[in-house]
């Protein structure tokens, strides 16, 4: 079966789940998955549930949010690159406001009732 190698990145308390890549707040790896793999998938990989990572990015674009992960059915392409910060690694609130986002996550945060625009998270 063919596969797919995504450029991962991961911030704060997730890069030091990599062993080796760990740079110590960071970590960049490429990981080798099956063809069709999700983001879930990439997660199971990493044995990373979604409750522990905050911001995730996918190719630039907001893909997930602390308490907001429907990104989980994503398809991943060879030579993607996905950023995951962990929660408590938060970028400022308004940037939020101008952020590309993947059509997964404007479509959940259109369904919510303040739009996903708080600048807090439970």
């Amino acid at each position: 079966m063919p596969g797919i190698t995504v450029d991962l990145w991961l911030y704060g308390a997730l890069a030091h789940k990599v062993g080796e890549a760990d740079q110590g707040g960071f970590a960049n790896l490429r990981v080798c998955l099956p063809a069709g793999s999700t983001m879930a998938d990439l997660l199971a990989h990493l044995r990373v549930g979604s409750q522990e990572r905050g911001t995730t990015f996918i190719n630039g674009q907001l893909s997930a949010m602390p308490g907001l992960w429907p990104d989980l059915n994503h398809v991943l392409s060879d030579g993607d690159r996905v950023g995951i910060f962990d929660p408590k690694s938060m970028w400022p609130f308004q940037y939020r406001l101008g952020a590309a986002t993947t059509k997964e996550l404007a479509q959940a945060m259109l369904a919510l009732r303040d739009n996903g625009l708080h600048h807090t998270y439970s």
